[in-house]
């Protein structure tokens, strides 16, 4: 099954921000596109805004004005829907309720061919549902792009209950034909990208109701740590607290108010207060003219301890025994006969990796933060309990610092900030997987070009160890039953697998 021919007309219906980028995507691949919008004058105000777009795009050099001419010339808005007839796709991007979708639908079913695809760009409504009021199901099929539609390459082509192979296979086809990254989809609340990325945002918000550190903080270490290219916070502000909360809410309710989708009281504080954001001038950080960001937390200098004893290879921060080395810190190592892997400070404390204890059920432990890349990495959580000697903190902030390293102390949390927040995406993306949402494959596309990760969740998963996140989850979950952090089976099984074991029981 091939993409649509470039000479076969295509529509849009819905003139938002969302449905002119996806005009303006399916113009420039060279199909003619009609817009239409039941306000009347908004299909004709939004072709004038797509052709100053492609007026942009010719002043970058992105676009040559013969192309520019070409596609204007594509372009065709209507008032009325009996304007579609003939269209071979008509993609959707109206407001996001399934009674004002169904109704349009229908009504077009009754102008377009029975050839023709129906598509919708929903990114909370259950395709399943959307389509079942359809006369003809089999040709719907769901067409998530991600906004802005013209810039980011994802498409998710979700397939709902009665989509038919062909259809969702032309639809792949087509996207991927337009100059997008398509990944299939199984119908599934939230899809892949708002299904798996719902721990990014409620881990760090977790963190800050918990007192375990301030927005800025959680921001920076998410980002100079972990390696995100924004943080939660900053992140959740650029969206709009609003539509964050919403699709949050979303997937929690389809899931049947799963724990592990639990939405954040905080959040919730904040939209009810209407400090939405970069849109209203105020969410979790203030964005009117010349506000100063706060600063994240950053200890003051220490002194380097003189040696270290690593007992066991630090496991998937095994790289910092050479950066210490490089720094001049003696490594003294030592044989642990329990297995542990720790590093051993002058003064007998010792650094953890987090694995999702508290620091509170040692005595003069230091856990420190998983690191995208210890080397890279600019700065380096750690946390301590109440108790735990100013002496030992001292010393393990030292050591980060003489890597070259800024260091955020937060409380004492556990599984700290990025540890238990890779842990929990790879849970979700294992848990999709083995319910046939999508391949390992598309889940990670889908994260690395949906919401910009440094690296699939199955890709972070191999480098950490199969059995890495479960561990920790599990650890997470002994010390809060609730539910929101435990494990899923199919992570467990995942994790057994990479064991091949053969021991029968």
């Amino acid at each position: 099954m091939t993409a649509l021919d470039l000479s076969s007309p295509v529509a849009v219906v819905g003139t938002g921000t969302m449905g002119q980028g996806i005009a303006q995507v399916a113009l420039v691949a060279g199909h003619p596109v009609r817009l239409y919008d039941a306000a009347p004058g908004r299909a004709r105000e939004a072709a004038a805004a797509i052709g100053a777009r492609l007026d942009r795009l010719v002043e970058k050099e992105r676009l040559t004005a013969a192309g520019r001419d070409a596609a204007r010339a594509r372009l065709l808005p209507v008032e009325e829907l009996t304007g579609l007839a003939g269209c071979v796709l008509v993609v959707e991007a109206v407001l996001e309720r399934l009674d004002v979708k169904q109704e349009l639908l229908r009504a077009l079913e009754d102008v377009v061919p029975d050839d023709c695809l129906l598509a919708t760009n929903t990114s909370s409504l259950s395709v399943t549902a959307i389509g079942g009021a359809l006369r003809l199901p089999g040709r719907f099929v769901g067409l998530h792009f991600f906004n802005p539609a013209p810039l980011l390459p994802l498409v998710e082509v979700v397939s709902g209950s009665a989509t038919d192979v062909t259809s969702a296979t032309r639809a792949y086809e087509t996207a991927r034909a337009w100059g997008k990254t398509p990944v299939a989809c199984a119908d599934t609340p939230g899809f892949i990208v708002n299904r798996v990325a719902r721990p990014f945002y409620a881990e760090a918000f977790a963190v800050y109701e918990s007192q375990g550190a301030d927005p800025a903080t959680i921001d920076a270490v998410l980002r100079e740590s972990g390696g995100f290219r924004m943080g939660a916070f900053e992140l959740t502000d650029l969206i709009g607290q609003d539509v964050n909360e919403s699709v949050t809410h979303s997937v929690w309710r389809s899931f049947f108010q799963d724990a592990r989708f639990t939405p954040s009281l905080a959040q919730r504080r904040l939209v009810e207060s209407g400090r939405l954001g970069r849109k209203t001038g105020r969410g979790w950080y203030d964005h009117a003219d010349g506000a100063e960001r706060p600063e994240p937390h950053t200890a003051d200098p220490a002194v380097p301890p003189a040696y270290v004893i690593a007992e066991g290879g630090l496991g998937p921060a095994s790289e910092l025994l050479a950066l210490i080395r490089e720094a001049g810190v003696e490594v003294r190592e030592r044989d642990e006969d329990g297995g542990g892997t720790r590093l051993v400070l002058p003064g007998g404390g010792k650094l953890v990796l987090a694995d999702g204890r508290t620091t509170a059920e040692f005595r003069d432990v230091v856990h420190f933060d998983l690191a995208l890349d210890y080397r890279r990495a600019t700065r380096i959580a750690l946390s301590h309990a109440r108790h735990t000697s100013p002496a030992a903190v001292a010393e393990a902030t030292g050591l980060f610092q003489a890597l070259g390293k800024k260091v955020s102390v937060i409380g004492d949390v556990p599984g700290m900030i990025v540890a238990r927040t890779v842990a929990r995406i790879i849970d979700l993306a294992v848990e999709a997987v083995a319910k046939g949402v999508a391949t390992e494959d598309d889940v990670d596309t889908a994260m690395r070009l949906g919401v910009n990760y440094p690296l699939g969740p199955f890709e972070w998963s191999r480098r950490l160890g199969r059995g890495w996140a479960g561990e920790l989850l599990d650890e997470l979950h002994g010390i809060d039953p609730s539910g929101r952090c435990a494990p899923s089976l199919a992570l467990h099984q995942y994790a057994c697998a990479a064991d091949k074991r053969e021991d029968t029981p």
